[in-house]
């Protein structure tokens, strides 16, 4: 079975994030949310506060087979400044795990150096931040083992998407069934 991290920040997105969560756990995906900020209460963009898994100091990064950001302000602030995330994102992407990124973290993505040469999409306003990738107007981007999306709205396909990518479409179809998406 799979297993993924998310990454959660204080300022976060929330439906970004709890959405992957919730998806990737109907598809069977084991996914651990990973606060950065040292305890594991974290509390979004639009004040709403919940408790993650571990603090990022407790996660174990070896077991995991792919690493999500959520966006939101000042949470993509606060990942990009995380050199737990920066680092992490560094060692997946090279090792060839996924590494996804919606809203305003594909500019994570893009600081670190991760999208060059690739397509990738992100929240309007964020392009030039995407150092290096093609963008391209598309709700959900896949190159290789790098997946980007737009924002809150586009939160659904963004996580069967990565459901599509641990298991395949047949999986992320009857997931979106069972969603009535």
């Amino acid at each position: 079975m799979s297993k993924i991290g998310i990454f959660m920040a204080d300022g976060c997105e929330e439906v970004e994030g709890l959405t992957v969560v919730d998806v990737a756990r109907r598809a069977g995906i084991e996914i651990q949310m990973i606060s950065v900020s040292g305890k594991k209460e974290v509390t979004s963009s639009h004040k709403v506060t919940f408790l993650t898994d571990v603090a990022k100091e407790e996660a174990d990064y070896a077991g995991l087979d792919g690493i999500v950001l959520p966006g939101g302000m000042p949470g993509t602030l606060n990942l990009g400044a995380d050199e737990t995330v920066c680092e992490t994102i560094r060692t997946f992407a090279t090792e060839g795990k996924l590494v996804a990124a919606i809203c305003a973290a594909p500019s994570v993505l893009g600081q670190e150096g991760l999208l060059q040469g690739k397509k990738a999409t992100c929240h309007p306003g964020f392009e030039e931040k995407l150092t290096g990738a093609e963008f391209l107007a598309e709700p959900v981007v896949r190159d290789g083992n790098i997946i980007t999306s737009r924002g809150m709205g586009t939160a659904i396909p963004f996580a069967l998407e990565i459901v599509r990518y641990f298991q395949d479409d047949a999986a992320a179809e009857k997931i979106a069934a069972a969603l009535v998406y």
